[in-house]
């Protein structure tokens, strides 16, 4: 059978997957390469994968594993490939995935312990290293409040490493609502400020009860109506010349002092 092209009316739709608003009319996203397809499969979210003659040779195993679960498979040829990415490199393997947004309340209702909730998050490559550092250290979800990026974008998904099919990802337009959420779930707010009343070094007692990390914009950083809903600002105390972190960073070292503690308080009670 000669390899799909870029006109064949399944490719066609598929590539429409790349525009945010074909994405909300059909609950379907792309994942792209073999990280983020491998991570589809286990999820149980695919349902269809195309692939290059070359590529398919190269990510065999892969190809087996998708034919195996009853997912079409389709072979595609060079340029429709490359339609059906957004990198500059494809590598040749595309999953159809359905979307995974979890609901606001899905994501606070099962004794969650550990947020990160991105505000107003426009960069997806930032969206998608923070949702990896959240699934790292054993966060219960990331919620990108207000007008945040889509965590279906292919560089978010990309950047996430396979974590945006690790844990629950929710989108909330009304941030006042989040906030809102969270503190009715008796989890504490916290946010992250150069001149804050905390220093993480001393902030042990805060994170060992059910917190949720706010992360403004690499930009912009948080709202300042946002950031007055935080119950404490906490510094991260820079001990060389480095005048700031960035955003990645600061939230790893947060995210990562929470899960600490959390686990030492875990395991004291075991």
């Amino acid at each position: 059978m000669d390899p799909l092209t870029e006109r064949t009316p399944r490719v066609v739709s598929a590539v429409k997957l790349l525009r945010a608003a074909e994405r909300r009319k059909t609950g379907r996203f792309l994942a792209e390469g073999e990280n983020s397809v491998t991570e589809a499969l286990e999820s149980g979210v695919v349902h269809d994968v195309f692939v290059t003659e070359a590529a398919a040779e190269r990510y065999r195993d892969l190809v087996t594993t998708a034919q195996g679960r009853g997912i079409r498979v389709g072979t595609v040829t060079d340029r429709a490939a490359e339609r059906l990415s957004d990198t500059v490199s494809p590598p040749g393997i595309v999953a159809v995935c359905n979307t995974l947004d979890v609901p606001l309340g899905s994501a606070l209702g099962s004794g969650a312990r550990l947020l990160a909730i991105p505000v107003e998050m426009g960069e997806p490559g930032n969206a998608g290293t923070l949702i990896r550092v959240a699934d790292a250290v054993g966060a219960d979800a990331v919620i990108l409040a207000g007008r945040s990026v889509d965590p279906h974008n292919g560089k978010c998904v990309r950047s996430s490493a396979g974590s945006v099919f690790h844990l629950p990802v929710v989108r909330e337009r009304d941030t006042t609502r989040v906030l809102d959420a969270v503190t009715a779930g008796g989890i504490r707010i916290l946010a992250t400020a150069a001149d804050g009343e905390v220093d993480l070094d001393e902030a042990d007692e805060l994170l060992a009860g059910p917190t949720a990390w706010l992360f403004g914009s690499e930009a912009h950083g948080l709202p300042p109506e946002v950031a007055a809903r935080a119950d404490h600002r906490i510094r991260i105390p820079i001990r060389g010349r480095a005048e700031s972190l960035n955003l990645a960073t600061a939230a790893a070292i947060c995210m990562y002092a929470s899960a600490r503690v959390q686990h030492r308080s875990a395991t004291r009670l075991t």
